[in-house]
């Protein structure tokens, strides 16, 4: 195949689309596409190397795009690298505006997405510009600012675009840059991995957020697919590194997730290379927490981190990649996964993760299927191959269906909908049918027969819809599959029922589904005839004979179906007559699934169909508007599949009917039509829809037909007549297939020769398709233009007529002819070439030649006939002039010209919209009936044939870059007179199909700017409101097409911009009315959310046009353009600096058109407030604002205004980082500045290297001559894990800007700020504004006001502070919420912004500012203490702390003094952990200082203080964590600190009564005894342990450990909220430390303190061990499964409990016991089940006559507790399955009724058990039922239905 074609073209293409070679004119498609790709390399090479990058470059990579969705990758392997290689250099060009970027990224991503093509030798891209593009982008410095403007909407693509690239749904800068990232990561060099490493080792550092930057970066950009030659250079270099990071961290840290991720994708490149097994247990344990599964019997759940759960589809390709290999690990922990989660699958369990759930069950599978795929049936290709010792054996994949069964069967029912499962079956079905399908059969067969339950019966028909493909094919693991096919269907036929509208439409697509697999042929002969058949074969031939009846009785259901669903019978006289949305539903899943029947009939059954159903439709009538259109719809399907036959029945019949009633002349101009008449015309207008060549033999009978009811006054009649025109001439006029049989050439041969069973659900052979095309005939196509010649004519000459005054018509008679030239060009729209005209010229200049491509589509116009396209054209103009002027308000002639208009520009033979439905339907069934294990488009025939067919199509339809003529001109300024006329529904329309128009032809939005503009301008006096509003619309544009208002483009923004502003002087505007005001708010917000920084340099480096040069000269087609001279080239580099400079002045003059229109006093506010959200867009970081709007943005700053102050506020931030002077940085080696000599292996956290960075009060910068010498680092994260090879530093002072510049040294912009920011006046005002209240109890402390701020004092040094002092002084003596936000912000911007200060500026500054924080942290109140934490935290963020000394300085001196009360003290706690914890590690000192000062004050502090305080503490031992390659901490630890408390907490532990809370305590004076203050420490204690459960990394197990006995004493057992805060405290607190995750290590030190605690004297901490381990089990279930030891401990514990003294005990135990059991955590073995047994039969001692009231009775003896256990343990055994009947279960239920006289408790729990069972198992009785023997049923019965009135 490959051989031939590169004959043809002379090279051998990448991979070009198949269907392709498919259509009836595939021969000519190489010449085609040679040609196209020859201009495209020859010009995309020029306009590269001229220098063009718009129109040239963007309009040619466009071209390229079509051109890959036209014929795939269908070029020589040499120009697709040449591509990819400059798509690459102009992705990464560092000024290319962001919106060309996306477009080209899109491109790119494109060319790599097939990478099996290019390998690692043909191909090498480099990393680092990839990461710099993304750090600019997704990191900018500036965009905060307002500086940068980056497309983050997903936003609508272009309507001009197909859906082909479903990639790009989400079309965010950012997902954009990802896939890039993913598409170039295979060809990165081997280097690559240790340059990254090296890279962003630095920034790991994890309590800061680099860390989740670099991991989100090793994530993104590690390459995994390097060879196993190449490991060492790959992952090896990492991979320990990162999973034993992942290992040991506990708590879900944000940036977990992406490791994951990480993991996934190399297990899933690199399957058999890696040895995960010691890692596996650990894998599943995390997995299942992240499901966040509910567990455990008291309420005791508290939210974990819901948010940063695992994305399941890593899960589930990680798990996929695992499974197989020699140890058969993975596929053990999965059955274990799933064992201890399928009853969450039963649906009576809902919850918010219930989603989750379904996701993994419906795409594991899924992924296991396509590994399964890339080892076996995929051709080899460039990528690692998977070792055979790792490939999945046929045990693997059986155990892995297995253990996916049960739970996929629970889902079916789900309340989330069955789709989920079916799609699971589907993939487990091409794995294992013989284990999937009869389970579901099973379940199908009695939902059929159900008439209760529909829901069970559409779940069971979605399921069945998903495995039909493998039933029917049976094959050699299933081969009775087909067997069931026929009782399925017949079955299934009761489902077409007119009263349940979901169940008709499942039961339409199951039949659709299994006939479209199946012939329908009656091959019984062949049993006779003859002799090679197996048994099943025989079964399916005598099985056949039941097709026709199958069909027969179909028909029946249909028939029914549509006698009950008339308009009489569903509509009362007065509702609408159209159909219902659920009746047009009905309507298509009706006439497709019968259409698809008689396809697959052999033409025996047909023609038995053929005759009921015209019976069926001629001897009745039916109303045309529902029922008729069902009834035509099935008859236009028979006379499809077989037309000859069909037609000779029903042309003469409806023929006849319609001329015996036309023979009166009166009948024509009645206004109701006789129903029969309108009946047969709607029925010959379906039936007419066939292969053309078979209406010729009718053409005169047809013709005489639409002579007589074309004319006809009623409009329903005369509309039916137009479709009859329209569908005639469509079937002469179209290619089409006219067959779509799921065998090549049907089923009409004998069957001795052919057996069709053979053929069931037999995939269609790509190569041997053998479509049958209709190809319009000489003889058809003459015909076609005789209609037109005969009908349109004369039509065009009345409308003529009357646009020229010469005739008159009535409105009527207009619109009825306008009708039928709207049929007649969707008719024959193909026939018609394009409308002519010249092309306009000067809209764009190039050096480039722009032309447009056109494309054969398999019609040759023929030239010398009448081109009726310009004929309509020009008679619509002037009709449409004529009615605009005369008749204005007949909207409905104005409808149809407007539906004319858009089929003149656009339609060739297909609508847009038809064609992306038709393009949706196709993938949907894809989806549903691939076989993804075989791959290699085995689809079915009808599929394949379709997909050709939207091939021929989407040529059709490809008309991007059409040229701008004449013509469309006229037409377009036609429609713009629409969109601004009088009535809203005609400008709406209008407006649609302008933008449609706009979307298609090149640059045309230039020339029709100008016009709309003309309606908003304020010296135009006549214009209308319409008008007014029409134009607003037009620049508004609608979701997916062009906004007018927002063209990327100077030229047009220059326009558009300063219009809407000064549209405001429009006399047609008015702030009244409540439509116009919308518009304008609309619009603003559009352009806000729509606007992206424009560029202004568009230069093309060098590096570019050598690649360009190459694919000129390179490979075959060559192009035909000549390279260009030097002469050229140096026009082209003059030609770009113009545009440049020409950029920037187009820049400059629309901020000084808006600044214009913003000093004209008469522009209303809602207009200036427009035109400031203008210029606010407008800042740029690469282009300063000119000076005059600098001056009017720092006026703006005391506006009247709120929303303008707003704006001015976030534009001057951005201003002063514009104007900021750049301060130089050295790069310096960091040994040099540790003296040390680095480490080669990795150690990170606090080594000898890095301590020189920590704060040392004995060594703090506090002169002139220290400051200078001490280095700072100012970000957090340096040092910690590992020093960058060159660290930035700045220069030193003498080398930087000079600071405190006089005002003549200043800038211009910088001196307009100086003069505005001395001014006392000014300064008075704008302090003012910013202390007022916005909205009460909203205001939180505003980043921007910091930004500016901070800006101020950075660019200025102190030169600002005199004006200040005094209003910060003020303001911080007052109380009041806004002044003290104010203040806060001013000190925080200061404290940022003095980072270049000198020293003595620097302790000037806080000589001031101490003695303000001091005053400020006294006056403190509830409203203000987060804004203060705020601010100092943001003054600390990013700073080195000995810079910051006299600050931590101040707050260290006593945060806890009680003076202001309690309150005061927690906020001034609150303050200093925001500046701590900024700092992280690098202030050991501070932590130590502050834990030595709190500690003292744990036991004598108040509820808010202690909350707090517990907070501090998390904070103050975060750095104290357990991670890999990391030095023991010199912060405080925490196993020091737990010593130190616990010897406080004696009294406690050592008495045994008790420990009651003590209310009085708080108000007590002087020393209590022991005992109460070790009560108050350790209530602080719980706040410590509750606060730091969630945020630090790893939880400190070992010293929990040692408070757990303290806990379980106090912690309540019953849930009951009015407990002191104590009890509550330790409840909450043993319920996130049951949570945790834990180390294997762990797990023993846990259980023998459990045991321990499990001895105790208080039954409440033995009842709390059981409901603590039953979370710590399952939340650590895999762990604790991988240790045989620890499973026989907790078994041990639990057994010992139940036999407990106290009764809550045991019965916790035995609930405990069953969720063990259900989770699959322990099994019921023989000698458990024996244990209990020997239990149950202790005997109790006689009851003796007792005193009554005698103390005795109620101590249980010894005995009764051992009994008791027995029967709890058997109870326990029973509730575990509650979904199933396991085969112990008959055996111990009938052990159990022996119990049921027994004494209390006994009685009571098997009462309680019997009950349960019957709830639990009464949904599925029937088949639970099949376990028993008659004689245990017999007993159960009794008990269950027993008079038991406490059961």
């Amino acid at each position: 195949m490959k051989k031939a074609q590169s004959n043809t073209l002379d090279f051998v293409p990448q991979k070009d689309i198949v269907y392709n070679k498919l259509l009836p004119y595939a021969d000519r498609l190489d010449d085609e596409s040679n040609d196209i790709l020859s201009k495209i390399k020859g010009n995309l090479g020029r306009a590269v190397q001229l220098r063009e990058i718009w129109p040239g470059v963007l309009f040619w990579t466009r071209k390229l795009s079509t051109y890959m969705r036209l014929y795939g990758r269908k070029f020589s392997k040499e120009d697709h690298v040449l591509f990819i290689k400059l798509l690459y250099e102009l992705v990464t060009i560092p000024k290319l505006e962001i919106s060309m970027m996306q477009g080209l990224a899109r491109l790119l991503i494109n060319l790599l997405k097939k990478r099996e093509l290019l390998s690692r030798e043909d191909l090498e891209l480099p990393w680092r510009p990839l990461y710099e593009l993304h750090d600019r982008i997704l990191f900018s410095k500036t965009e905060h600012l307002g500086l940068n403007w980056f497309p983050n909407s997903p936003r609508p693509r272009s309507s001009s675009k197909l859906i082909m690239i479903k990639l790009f749904q989400r079309c965010s800068v950012e997902s954009v840059l990802k896939t890039l990232v993913k598409s170039c990561r295979p060809y990165f060099s081997e280097s690559a991995t240790q340059e990254m490493l090296d890279e962003w080792r630095p920034l790991l550092c994890p309590f800061d957020v680099t860390m989740q930057r670099a991991i989100s970066y090793f994530e993104l950009f590690l390459p995994t697919t390097l060879p196993p030659e190449l490991h060492h250079k790959g992952f090896k270099l990492w991979f320990d590194e990162l999973i034993s990071l992942w290992v040991s961290v506990q708590n879900l840290p944000s940036w977990e997730v992406h490791l994951v991720s990480l993991f996934a994708r190399l297990a899933n490149d690199n399957i058999g290379y890696i040895d995960w097994d010691p890692y596996i247990p650990k894998i599943f344990t995390r997995i299942l927490r992240s499901l966040n599964l509910p567990v455990g019997t008291s309420q005791m759940m508290v939210p974990r981190y819901v948010t940063n759960a695992y994305d399941i589809s890593h899960v589930v390709l990680w798990v996929s990649s695992l499974l197989g290999g020699p140890s058969k690990q993975t596929q053990a922990q999965l059955s274990g996964l799933f064992n201890s989660i399928t009853s969450f699958f039963h649906p009576s369990n809902h919850g918010r993760w219930l989603m989750k759930l379904m996701k993994l069950l419906q795409r594991l599978p899924a992924s296991v299927v396509r590994r399964l795929h890339r080892e076996r049936y995929r051709k080899p290709t460039w990528l690692t191959p998977i070792p055979d010792s790792h490939k999945l054996t046929e045990g693997d994949i059986t155990d892995f269906v297995e253990s996916m069964m049960q739970p996929v069967l629970l889902a079916m029912f789900s309340k989330t909908g069955s789709l989920d499962a079916a799609q699971a079956l589907q993939n487990l079905a091409l794995m294992r049918p013989e284990l999937v399908i009869p389970p579901v059969l099973e379940k199908t067969y009695p939902a059929l027969e159900t008439l209760t339950e529909p829901h069970q019966l559409t779940a069971t028909l979605s399921c069945m819809i998903g495995v039909a493909r493998s039933l029917v094919s049976g094959g050699q693991r299933f081969p009775e599959g087909p067997t069931h096919m026929l009782p399925l269907l017949m079955r299934a036929l009761p489902g077409v029922d007119p009263n349940d509208f979901s169940k008709c439409m499942i039961t339409f697509q199951f039949i659709a589904t299994f006939v479209t697999l199946v012939p329908l042929v009656d091959c019984s002969s062949a049993l006779h005839e003859r002799t090679d058949l197996t048994e099943v074969e025989r079964e399916m031939c005598s099985a056949s004979a039941e097709f026709e009846d199958f069909v027969l009785q179909f028909m029946d259901r249909c028939f029914a179906l549509i006698d009950s669903s008339t308009l009489e019978q569903t509509r009362e006289e007065t509702e609408t007559e159209k159909m219902t949305h659920l009746e047009s539903l009905v309507e298509l899943g009706l006439s497709s699934t019968f259409s698809t029947i008689l396809t697959q009939c052999s033409l025996d059954i047909f023609k038995v169909a053929l005759v009921k159903v015209f019976n069926f439709a001629t001897t009745n009538i039916f109303e045309t508007r529902v029922a008729g259109r069902m009834v035509a719809d099935m008859c236009r399907a028979a006379s499809k599949c077989h037309p000859a036959e069909s037609l000779k029945m029903f042309v003469p019949h409806c023929c006849n009917a319609i001329n015996q009633i036309a023979v009166n002349e009166e009948v024509l101009n009645e206004e109701e039509l006789d129903k029969e008449l309108l009946w047969n015309l709607q029925l010959l207008s379906e039936v007419t829809r066939v292969d053309g060549d078979k209406i010729l033999p009718y053409r005169s009978d047809l013709v005489q037909i639409l002579q007589l009811t074309l004319h006809l006054k009623c409009k329903q009649g005369y509309i039916l007549a137009c479709n009859l025109l329209h569908h005639i001439l469509r079937s002469s006029a179209l290619i089409y297939p006219t067959e779509y049989c799921s065998v090549p050439g049907g089923f009409h041969q004998p069957i001795s020769d052919y057996l069709p069973i053979k053929d069931w659900g037999r995939p269609g052979d790509l190569w041997n398709l053998d479509i049958r095309w209709h190809v319009p005939s000489v003889e058809e196509i003459s015909f076609a233009f005789y209609l037109l010649d005969l009908i349109l004519q004369p039509e065009l000459q009345r409308l003529q007529r009357f646009a020229q005054g010469e005739q008159d018509m009535s409105r009527d008679d207009v619109l009825q002819s306008l009708t039928i030239i709207h049929h007649c060009l969707l008719g024959a729209g193909s026939l018609m070439p394009p409308l002519k005209g010249e092309p306009i010229p000067e809209l764009v200049h190039s050096m480039v030649n722009l032309d447009e491509t056109t494309l054969y589509t398999g019609m040759e116009y023929d030239e010398s006939r009448e081109n009726y396209r310009d004929a309509v054209c020009s008679v619509m103009r002037q009709l449409l002039h004529y009615i605009l002027e005369h008749s204005e308000d007949d909207t409905k002639s104005l409808f149809s010209i407007i539906k004319i208009i858009s089929d003149l520009l656009h339609f060739k033979g297909s609508h847009k919209h038809e064609f992306d439905s038709r393009w949706k339907s196709f993938n949907l069934v894809k989806k549903s009936m691939e076989n993804r294990l075989h791959g290699r488009k085995q689809h079915i025939r009808a599929l394949l044939i379709d997909r050709v067919m939207l091939q021929h199509e989407l040529r059709k339809l490809t008309v991007e870059g059409c040229q701008y003529r004449s013509i469309h001109q006229e037409l377009m300024r036609d429609l713009l007179r629409l969109s601004t006329s009088t009535y809203s529904q005609v400008r709406s329309r209008a407006q649609n199909v302008l933008f449609s128009a706009l979307g298609t032809y090149n640059f045309c939005c230039r020339d029709l700017i100008p016009h709309v503009l003309g309606f908003l301008n304020p010296d135009n006096s006549s214009v209308t409101q319409q008008q007014f509003k029409g134009a607003l619309y037009c620049l508004l544009g609608n979701h997916s097409g062009v906004c007018l208002a927002n063209l990327h483009d100077w030229e047009c923004i220059a326009l558009t911009w300063p219009a809407i502003v000064r549209s405001g002087l429009s006399s047609a505007m008015s702030l009244e009315k409540p439509s116009i005001v919308r518009l304008f708010d609309d619009l603003a917000d559009k352009i806000h959310r729509q606007y992206e920084t424009i560029g202004i340099d568009f230069s093309i480096p060098t590096e570019c046009c050598a690649v360009a040069k190459q694919l000129m000269i390179a490979g075959n087609p060559s192009p035909e353009d000549p390279v260009p001279s030097e002469e050229e080239t140096a026009e082209g580099v003059k030609k770009q600096g113009l545009k440049n400079s020409e950029s920037v002045e187009k820049y400059k003059q629309l901020i000084g058109d808006l600044l214009d229109c913003l000093s004209n006093r008469n522009l209303p506010w809602k207009f200036e407030h427009i035109a400031i959200g203008f210029l606010s867009l407008l800042l740029r970081d690469d282009q300063q604002l000119p000076p005059a709007a600098v001056t009017f943005f720092v006026k703006s700053l005391n506006h009247d205004s709120l929303y303008v102050r707003k704006v001015a506020i976030s534009a001057v931030a951005g201003i002063m980082k514009q104007i900021k002077r750049p301060h130089k940085k050295v790069p310096v080696t960091p040994s040099e500045l540790c003296g040390g000599k680095e480490g080669s292996c990795i150690v990170a956290g606090d080594r000898p290297d890095n301590q020189w960075l920590q704060y040392n009060s004995s060594n703090l910068p506090r002169t002139q001559q220290d400051w200078d010498q001490c280095v700072f680092v100012e970000k957090t994260h340096w040092g910690y894990y590992c020093w960058p090879r060159k660290l930035m530093m700045y220069a030193p002072t003498e080398e930087q800007p000079k600071q405190n510049l006089v005002r003549d040294e200043m800038t211009e912009r910088e001196q307009i700020i100086f003069d505005h920011f001395s001014d006392p006046v000014f300064i008075n005002q704008f302090i003012e504004f910013l202390s007022l209240e916005d909205r009460k109890g909203k205001d939180k402390f505003s980043p921007r006001r910091f930004c500016l701020f901070k800006g101020l004092f950075r660019n200025f040094g102190n030169a600002f502070l005199p004006v200040l002092q005094p209003h910060m002084e003020r303001l911080v003596a007052d109380s009041h919420e806004s002044k003290q936000r104010c203040v806060a912000e001013i000190i925080s911007g200061l404290v940022r912004g003095c980072k270049h200060w000198s020293y003595s500026k620097v302790e000037c500054l806080w000589e001031l500012l101490c003695p303000l924080l001091r005053t400020a942290l006294s006056n403190i109140t509830i409203e203000t203490y987060a804004d203060w934490g705020t601010c100092i935290a943001t003054a600390c963020e990013s700073r080195d702390p000995r810079k910051l000394h006299w600050l931590f300085e101040m707050l260290m001196e006593s945060p806890v003094n009680g003076e202001g009360g309690s309150f005061v003290d927690a906020c001034r706690l609150y303050v200093l952990q925001g500046g701590l914890a900024q700092q992280e590690w690098r202030v050991p000192e501070l932590l130590h200082r502050l834990l030595q000062y709190l500690e003292p004050k744990l036991t004598q502090v108040y509820k808010n203080v202690r909350e707090r305080i517990g907070s501090v503490l998390t904070y103050i031992f975060m750095i104290d964590v357990n991670l890999p390659y990391t030095q023991p901490t010199t912060s405080p630890r925490i196993s020091d600190f737990t010593e130190r408390i616990l010897l406080q907490l004696k009294p406690l532990t050592e008495g045994d009564e008790e420990i009651q809370n003590h209310v009085i305590e708080e108000n007590e004076v002087g020393e209590q005894d022991e005992r109460t203050q070790a009560i108050k420490l350790l209530k602080t204690v719980l706040k410590w342990l509750i606060a730091s459960a969630g945020r630090s990394f790893s939880t400190a197990v070992p010293e929990q450990l040692r408070l757990l006995p303290l806990l379980f004493k106090i912690a309540p057992v019953e849930n009951d909220d009015s407990y002191d805060e104590l009890k509550r405290d330790a409840k909450t607190c043993l319920s996130l430390m049951s949570q945790g995750l834990l180390y294997t290590e762990q797990i023993p030190m846990v259980l023998s303190a459990l045991q321990e605690i499990a001895g105790s004297s208080s039954w409440h901490a033995r009842y709390t061990v059981l409901t603590y381990l039953q979370i710590m089990v399952f939340y650590n279930l895999f762990t604790f499964m991988s240790d045989q030891k620890a499973v026989n401990d907790v078994r041990a514990l639990v057994i010992r409990l139940l036999e407990d003294e106290q009764l809550e005990v045991r019965e916790m135990a035995a609930t405990t016991l069953s969720g063990f059991l259900q989770c699959n955590f322990l099994s019921m073995d023989a000698p458990m089940q024996a244990h209990f047994e020997a239990l149950c039969k202790t005997s109790l001692p006689k009851k003796r006559k007792r005193e009554l009231g005698s103390i005795v009775d109620t101590i249980p003896s010894a005995d009764l507790v051992r009994r008791h256990a027995g029967v709890l343990g058997l109870s326990a055994c029973i509730l575990s399955s509650p979904y199933d009947v396991p085969t112990w279960m008959p055996q111990i239920l009938m052990d159990l009724s022996a119990h049921l006289n027994d004494t209390q408790p006994i009685e009571m729990t098997v009462k309680k058990t019997l009950s349960n069972f019957r709830r639990t198992h009464h949904d599925n009785w029937q088949q639970h039922k099949q376990q028993f023997t008659d004689d245990q049923l017999l007993v159960l019965t009794d008990l269950l239905v027993s008079p038991c009135y406490y059961a």
